[in-house]
């Protein structure tokens, strides 16, 4: 099998697993359930569908990702960047299109890891995925100040912050002090575990608290059990979703935007693990795991599945030391559920809304923020412009204008760092003074269609003005058509001027590029340095008399 395409969980049974890491694998599973549990419930609550579709996301589709995948320490399961686009798709399909769109977008996933798309997700400039990350945040902490604050709305939520920012001012007056309390309670708790005991597991100890306090207290606040009638103990028989032609032409932009969303958060979080653990994760077969594992999770009527920054960083802290904690997650995810079931009816809505505020606030990458708008005007510009767009408009809308600024942008930084000037260095023996009929320039850097206009207007200038002309490219870098076809429309010029053209310095691939765009000898005389050019100049003067 192609390594490229060799799921990493393969690469550590022919390494040898033993008893030790298994037993580092258990507890570091063990103690991303504990994490996982209340967070996949309280997500799939945000997106609009009933908190079992988030666990069974987590347990069905993380064990596919932790078994199937490219990274060694992914941990899969439902992702907080996928509310918005979750509760948008079941508002408008219900909960059979939310499953088609979540088994398309496996398809294309796995289209995209077959086609060897994955090498270029890594290209993603810096300030959109900084920009997006924290437009994210915004959304999702704003899904939640409903059940932060135990409002009564007269109607739905909206979804566009513009239209929901009025709604919920004039539903202020409806406050459910307990359920503020609640949710105050589940954010204090989770910050002062995390001040004086980060090992310990704040969220579930969090949720924990403020359950017991609800239910002792007998507070009115709305809980999974009054909302949802509690979660079932075991994973349904699965079932493809339904299809119609008409049902999948409707779901194709939700199914798109999961499947371009869930490449780019694994690969995200499956880099984030390298960096902590100095392993390089397959990002293709990372992609055709991603999908397999979201066709999975549709079978068993869950949701869109990702990798996740945070749970597969606790995981690589916890010890995690292969893709047997990522699939142990899951199975200790199913184990609570079994036992523990009928325990999660008191849990109350306004502590799970508490989990994702504290979710969404460590989501902004403030230092970076903060950093990336001092550092330069044109990244500047790219943040803001991925962060207004995800949280005002639309996220795919955000992610494709920030990665199209991004893009323009490094191509005016690389167009300007091109150079093309005449080469005057004294090493070189430059001709004397008296042959004012030679002119020698050297491009360097990397000459693409960014840098042509100017490149070629300073050619035009001195082409046909002297009887040789040698234009060095040892210092170019790249070179594409664009700039090959500059040079050939120089090199005819200089031909209707009766000027004798020199290429100095042009390496195989570069002169292979160049004769397909018809530069060619006799038209054009390659030559290994300046020195020969000069040195074939000289021998066709006639003598001096």
């Amino acid at each position: 099998m192609n390594n490229e395409f060799q799921p990493k969980l393969i690469s550590v049974l022919a390494e040898g697993y033993s008893l030790a890491r298994l037993k580092a694998d258990a507890i570091a599973g063990l103690t991303v359930a504990i994490v996982a549990l209340p967070l996949s419930m309280a997500i799939a609550i945000a997106s609009g569908v009933t908190p079992d579709r988030g666990l069974f996301t987590a347990i069905v589709g993380g064990f596919l990702v932790s078994a199937l995948g490219g990274s060694r320490h992914q941990i899969g399961g439902p992702a907080g960047a996928f509310i918005v686009l979750v509760a948008a798709t079941v508002t408008a399909h219900g909960i059979e299109g939310l499953l088609l769109a979540t088994a398309m977008a496996g398809v294309f996933l796995m289209l995209a890891g077959l086609l060897r798309l994955g090498d270029y997700v890594k290209f993603i400039p810096y300030p959109v995925t900084v920009g997006f990350t924290a437009g994210i945040a915004v959304i999702i902490f704003s899904s939640q100040i409903t059940e932060l604050l135990g409002l009564t709305l007269p109607a739905r939520e909206p979804g566009p912050l513009i239209e929901k920012l009025p709604v919920l001012a004039e539903a202020l007056p409806t406050l459910n002090p307990a359920a503020a309390a609640v949710a105050f309670l589940t954010i204090a708790t989770i910050l002062m575990l995390r001040r004086f005991r980060p090992s310990w597991p704040g969220l579930l100890i969090a949720v924990g608290v403020a359950s017991l306090a609800a239910t002792l207290l007998h507070l009115p606040v709305e809980t999974i059990g009054t909302r949802f009638g509690g979660i079932p103990r075991s994973l349904p028989v699965p079932h493809l979703p339904s299809f119609s032609p008409e049902l999948a032409q409707a779901v194709l932009p939700d199914a798109i935007a999961f499947a371009l969303l869930g490449a780019i958060e694994s690969l995200l979080s499956a880099v984030v693990a390298d960096g902590m653990t100095g392993r390089r994760h397959r990002s293709n077969i990372e992609l055709i795991g991603q999908g397999v594992a979201n066709i999975g999770s549709a079978l068993f009527g869950g949701m869109c599945v990702t990798g996740t920054i945070a749970r597969t960083a606790t995981n690589v802290r916890a010890g995690g030391t292969s893709p047997f904690s990522g699939m142990l997650h899951a199975v200790f995810l199913l184990v609570f559920m079994a036992v523990a079931a009928p325990l999660a009816s008191y849990i109350p809505l306004a502590s799970l809304a508490g989990v994702l505020a504290i979710v969404s606030w460590n989501m902004v990458e403030r230092p970076a923020f903060a950093a990336l708008l001092k550092s330069s005007r044109g990244d500047a510009v790219v943040l803001l412009a991925t962060f207004l767009l995800v949280i005002f408009r639309d996220l795919t809308e955000g992610i494709i204008v920030g990665f199209t600024l991004g893009a323009l942008l490094f191509i005016n930084r690389m167009s300007k760092s091109v150079t093309v000037m005449p080469h005057e260095e004294e090493s070189e023996h430059p001709l004397k003074n008296t042959d004012s009929d030679t002119v020698v320039y050297r491009i360097g850097g990397a000459f693409f269609f960014g840098a042509a206009a100017t490149v070629g207007s300073v050619l035009d200038r001195i082409a046909d003005r002297y009887s040789n002309l040698v234009l060095d490219c040892s210092a170019v870098s790249f070179m594409d058509s664009t700039a090959a076809n500059v040079i050939a429309g120089t090199i005819r010029k200089a031909e209707k001027a009766g000027v004798r053209v020199f290429i100095a310095g042009a390496n195989p691939d570069f002169r292979h590029l160049l004769e397909t765009h018809e530069v060619r000898s006799p038209e054009v005389e390659y030559v290994e340095t300046i020195k020969v050019a000069r040195t074939l100049i000289r021998e066709a003067r006639p003598p001096e008399a």
